[in-house]
């Protein structure tokens, strides 16, 4: 006798599907770090995706130590500004910003707050500059929070203020070949019926009349008196944050002549500035900001300068 029971289509795990708030991403938790303090991001914008020849570098793989093709998803990382400084204390009710310094005046009242012993976390308030890229339209920067991590919070103070008013680049915040989080905006696809958004099957013609084949049966049973929220329906798809984590960065580069395809990246055109390799896809589309973080799941890789032979640069108009 046939299955009468079958697993549900479509996870549940990032229910409500809504739209995200906002383009910047936002980070809730961040990686832990001893030694001297240090940023723990980065941020910049995609411009789309090409291949590479690298010898694979990975321990115990069918094919360490031969030439394998990889796909790497180019990221333009314009230096960022540190236009701010903000403590944070942790209460009954979680985290909470607790005292802040736009500039060099703020700073003394800054460590006077530190003294009082209630600071738990210090974080900077960095900004992009998309003005100095030809590929994404738009002049005002996106302003987001970095953590500061290492040392004592005195430290981490004193290090955060040596940065106010500064650019810092992606070399010290990330080196080549080591693995980070990816964070962004889905690409997104509007409103959707329940096919698409979660997958079910379609409805045979011989017992969907009217063109109702892309329904679903029924809105569930009469108890609970109500439509439950895992009945599967129409509604909102993309354009919702996610992370990728453990993405290796394979290259950093100065100019974009060495990895710019004929004709420029689809929909984006030229990188003219700094870039970075990252293995594998990205979410977003290009010229969506991309946040990059120290990896919050430790693997077990080690960390090596990947052995690049070959960028691609061949058209990707089609």
């Amino acid at each position: 006798m046939s299955e009468l029971n079958r697993p549900r289509r479509g996870s549940l795990a990032y229910s409500p599907r809504k739209r995200a708030k906002s383009q910047v991403p936002k980070y809730h938790s961040w990686p832990q770090h001893d030694g001297e303090p240090v940023l723990q991001g980065f941020a910049g914008y995609k411009a789309g995706m090409t291949h590479i020849v690298m010898v694979d570098d990975h321990n115990k793989s069918p094919t360490e130590g031969k030439d394998i093709m990889v796909p790497v998803t180019i990221v333009e990382i314009p230096a960022m500004v540190v236009i701010g400084i903000r403590l944070y204390r942790k209460d009954t009710f979680g985290k909470r910003a607790y005292a802040e310094a736009w500039s060099e005046e703020g700073l003394e009242a800054l460590r006077e707050v530190v003294a009082s012993g209630k600071v738990t976390d210090v974080f900077a308030i960095t900004k992009t500059q998309p003005s100095v890229l030809t590929g994404v339209p738009k002049k005002s920067g996106d302003t987001m929070e970095m953590r500061v991590a290492g040392g004592s919070i005195e430290d981490r103070v004193e290090f955060a203020a040596s940065l106010l008013g500064n650019e810092v680049e992606l070399d010290s915040v990330f080196k080549t070949g080591q693995y980070m989080d990816v964070t962004a905006i889905t690409t997104g696809k509007g409103t959707n019926g329940p096919v698409k958004r979660w997958g079910i099957q379609t409805r045979s013609g011989k017992h969907s009349r009217g063109g109702k084949k892309r329904h679903i049966g029924n809105l569930g049973p009469w108890h609970p008196h109500h439509v439950r929220w895992q009945v599967p329906q129409m509604g909102q798809l993309g354009y919702q944050q996610r992370t990728e984590f453990n993405k290796r960065l394979l290259k950093v580069g100065n100019t974009g002549e060495e990895i710019n395809p004929a004709g420029g990246f689809t929909n984006y055109g030229l990188v003219r500035g700094r870039y970075v390799a990252i293995k594998g896809s990205v979410p977003g589309p290009c010229k969506r900001l991309i946040r990059m973080r120290a990896a919050v799941r430790q693997s077990e890789h080690v960390e090596r300068i990947p052995a690049i032979q070959y960028v691609s640069v061949a058209s990707k108009q089609g």
